[in-house]
């Protein structure tokens, strides 16, 4: 299922949603080369964050293949700064528009009902917990995390909570036949997190992939606690006002 738009009006300008996403789109200009290697894989691979060279799981030198023959070399002191610039990399297209989409459809109405300042710190502080999440599932993974769907899913799991009636239209593909619903915000966003679980179950195992699914998990966690601490209240009730 893909969200098409959701009925849910905003009463003020989505200053920092706009921005997050022009900031992800010149971070894949300016360093991932509009996805193309060497910088590509280099800045996955240099603003990534690397559980094993984080936390010193892996020895140091080991080498990570990342594409076009560039390799991953963990270093002896870590950059701390990885799990804040991971957020703003993407591993192509396609990663990077559905993130962006979906920051899109869901971020105005969330930041619309906590301000922009508070916006922009609870986005940052989900992302960072989905990434703490992802590490804490495979500490020891040489694997670079990238993407902003940890940050993202702190949104989503902050909509479910201030807006769980509002309507979304999903475009739904069964097979070779296309239909387009709408369903509660709530309904389709635990939809999308037991999808995340399944993806998320076979690491517990010692499988490996190249998905992040425990810091999408982690991430709508993090927006399912957090909210309550920076919605606005009075943003809210004219927010549900408005709506009548």
């Amino acid at each position: 299922m893909i969200p098409l738009r959701d009925e849910n009006p905003t009463l003020h300008t989505s200053a920092v949603t706009l921005s997050l996403i022009a900031a992800n789109l010149a971070t894949w200009a300016l360093f991932q080369g509009f996805g193309t290697d060497p910088a590509l894989s280099s800045s996955v691979c240099r603003l990534g964050a690397i559980p094993g060279e984080l936390l010193g799981t892996q020895p140091v030198g080991t080498a990570v293949q990342m594409g076009s023959g560039l390799q991953c070399v963990l270093a002896a002191q870590p950059s701390w700064i990885t799990p804040l610039s991971s957020m703003f990399m993407h591993g192509g297209w396609f990663h990077l528009l559905g993130n962006l989409w979906f920051l899109y459809i869901f971020g105005d109405n969330v930041e619309d009902v906590m301000g922009s300042l508070r916006f922009l710190i609870f986005y940052l502080l989900c992302g960072l917990l989905a990434v703490a999440a992802q590490i804490a599932s495979d500490p020891d993974s040489a694997l670079p995390i990238v993407g902003a769907s940890g940050a993202i899913g702190g949104v989503m799991g902050a909509y479910g909570v201030l807006y769980p009636r509002a309507r979304v239209h999903m475009l739904v593909f069964l097979g070779f036949f296309i239909t387009r619903v709408d369903v509660p915000a709530l309904l389709m966003l635990l939809y999308w997190l037991l999808w995340q679980l399944v993806g998320a179950l076979p690491a517990l195992q010692g499988a490996s992939g190249g998905v992040a699914f425990w810091a999408h998990v982690g991430g709508f966690a993090a927006g399912l606690l957090l909210v309550g601490v920076f919605r606005d209240a009075e943003r809210l009730a004219r927010h549900r006002a408005h709506v009548g």
